[in-house]
């Protein structure tokens, strides 16, 4: 399989299920055992400009495309949240605590479907589209284009992150400058992984797509591209535009 190819669903679904270490590799159990600690300053700094430069409001109407649950613990403002993700994509039990009463400030609402066709819903119907790390896990570039065409239509503001190449770390795999090594080494890193990795792992990353700052600019032509730094590098791209307006 080159890197070309995939089971995109199926990486996509374990994708929004979190990061699990495979078991037989003890340098992606430490990686994905810090990941956690560092996403979580990341996310928590991310979600205080999102709420500061989109002006976020009580009451705000927000899609997440391929989103969950434990991001919106940063907001401390009540929204009216609907996240849209594949079959299977977010365990149930997760499911099951957010519906619980007076577990969250927020209300959430859970639909099945796919982020590049989201046919259950007009133009601009919603005060903003959100995603978080969800658009590199798509597929290919024509997959890509038509997930940022439903985020422009849907809403009338919107917030899209992904994570930028140039951090030393690659997000996903832990392997560094990952993003610079020729592609054929990848396709032979990639091999090799699958002689003592699963499947569902090495498709993950064989399926990821990486997004340039340009890249980002190209398929959000209306939007501001915020970059965001961790220990001075930068670690992620954001689109961002519109404010939100809930009257």
């Amino acid at each position: 399989m080159s890197l070309h190819e995939g089971n995109w669903p199926d990486a996509r679904s374990r994708r929004r299920q979190g990061p699990v270490a495979p078991e037989r590799s003890l340098r992606i159990k430490a990686f994905y055992g810090l990941l956690p600690y560092v996403s979580h300053l990341a996310r928590q700094r991310r979600m205080r400009r999102f709420v500061q430069l989109m002006d976020i409001k009580p009451g705000t109407r927000v899609l997440d495309l391929g989103g969950s649950p434990r991001i919106w613990d940063n907001v401390e403002i009540p929204l009216n949240v609907t996240m849209l993700n594949l079959p299977g994509a977010i365990p149930s039990a997760e499911l099951e605590s957010i519906r619980e009463p007076g577990t969250n400030i927020h209300s959430f609402h859970h639909i099945e479907g796919d982020a590049c066709k989201v046919s259950q819903f007009a133009d601009a119907s919603f005060d903003l589209i959100f995603s978080n790390s969800v658009i590199e896990h798509v597929g290919p570039e024509d997959k890509q284009e038509e997930f940022a065409r439903e985020v422009i239509r849907l809403g009338k503001s919107y917030w899209v992150q992904t994570p930028s190449p140039w951090f030393p770390i690659e997000a996903h795999s832990g392997l560094p400058f990952y993003w610079f090594y020729p592609e054929r080494f990848r396709a032979w890193l990639l091999a090799r992984s699958r002689k003592t990795l699963p499947a569902w792992w090495t498709d993950y990353i064989a399926t990821t797509r990486v997004l340039s700052h340009r890249r980002m600019a190209k398929l959000f032509p209306n939007a501001r591209i915020r970059v965001e730094f961790l220990f001075g590098l930068p670690k992620s791209y954001v689109a961002y535009s519109g404010k939100t307006d809930t009257h």
